[in-house]
């Protein structure tokens, strides 16, 4: 045999392998994509914590960024009372028509009473009764065939800021000058009386009409709050125009809580980017004795919202 030698590759001048491709240096790394014109990430909210931002920086800080949360005060028999009232109105639309009749509104409200924060049991047993009063009187005023949009339904929208979600507690189809339009209804229990301004102030009903309109994808510019203990309707026609300027100013807050949030991100004090509001609604606030300007503030029993108002004499 001759003196051929098997295995052994052709060195080739240039030192690249038979593709022709040069091997790339250990030490190259892929290069990396900046992030130059990046939508920012858009602000997941709800009412109740915009709320929380626009009535005090510092309750919002408590509730939504400290981990762990501050512990928070007894349970408000104020918010107990709200709560079992707008259960029972939810169960109510939830019968069959023909069972939506007023004696069985002491069961449905029974079936949802929220027991926590009164003085005691005789105080809870008057409010009780004044409950089921408000409620009487609420439903004798409706039609038990109105079959509403939605009851505590949830409606969400994105702005180019938001990320929006609320549940509204009833969304009633109306007959509008041009054709079916959406309200939005609000149940409260509060003591003070409401007005027109109170409508057309509230931020949540016009983000809530906003977002239904949306998603129904018909106009939605009716607001109102129904007051059960007066048996009052504050209503508010908002217009295109009115809705996009809340929907402005809930984007504005949104942008400050979210600088705050990155101030703290960056190590900045928590205090300084998160400051108190200090005023009557700190007698009111979950977190009184642990913010140390609600502490200073005389704070208001659990019950105090629910007990009945002195005679006049």
């Amino acid at each position: 045999m001759g003196g051929r030698i098997i295995g052994v590759r052709r060195a080739f001048p240039t030192g690249r392998p038979a593709g022709g491709r040069a091997p790339r240096p250990r030490d190259a790394q892929p290069e990396q994509l900046g992030f130059e014109g990046m939508p920012e990430r858009l602000f997941v909210c709800t009412p109740s914590k915009l709320g929380a931002y626009a009535d005090c920086p510092r309750r919002y800080r408590y509730s939504y960024v400290d981990r762990p949360a501050p512990p928070k005060g007894p349970p408000w028999a104020h918010n107990s009372l709200g709560a079992s009232v707008h259960t029972a109105l939810k169960n109510w639309y939830a019968l069959p028509p023909d069972r939506r009749r007023p004696e069985v509104l002491p069961t449905l409200l029974k079936g949802t009473w929220v027991r926590e924060g009164y003085r005691d049991d005789e105080q809870e047993r008057d409010v009780y009764r004044r409950a089921l009063g408000w409620l009487e009187a609420y439903v004798d005023g409706l039609d038990p065939a109105d079959e509403p949009v939605g009851v505590e339904r949830v409606v969400a929208a994105k702005t180019g800021v938001l990320a929006f979600n609320g549940r509204a507690d009833r969304i009633d189809a109306r007959a509008g000058a041009h054709g079916p339009e959406l309200a939005i209804v609000d149940y409260k229990t509060g003591r003070a009386a409401l007005d027109t301004d109170d409508a057309r102030g509230s931020q949540a009903l016009a983000l809530y009409a906003y977002a239904a309109e949306r998603v129904f994808r018909r106009p939605c510019r009716r607001v109102e709050l129904h007051h059960l203990p007066s048996g009052t309707v504050a209503a508010h026609e908002h217009t295109a125009e009115s809705l996009a300027r809340q929907v402005t100013r809930a984007e504005e807050t949104a942008r400050d809580i979210m600088a705050a949030e990155r101030s703290v991100a960056d190590g900045d004090d928590p205090d300084d980017a998160f400051p108190t509001t200090p005023g009557p609604r700190c007698a009111w606030c979950d977190y009184r004795r642990t913010c140390p300007a609600g502490a200073a503030a005389p704070g208001k029993d659990p019950w105090a919202a629910v007990e009945r108002p002195p005679e006049q004499g």
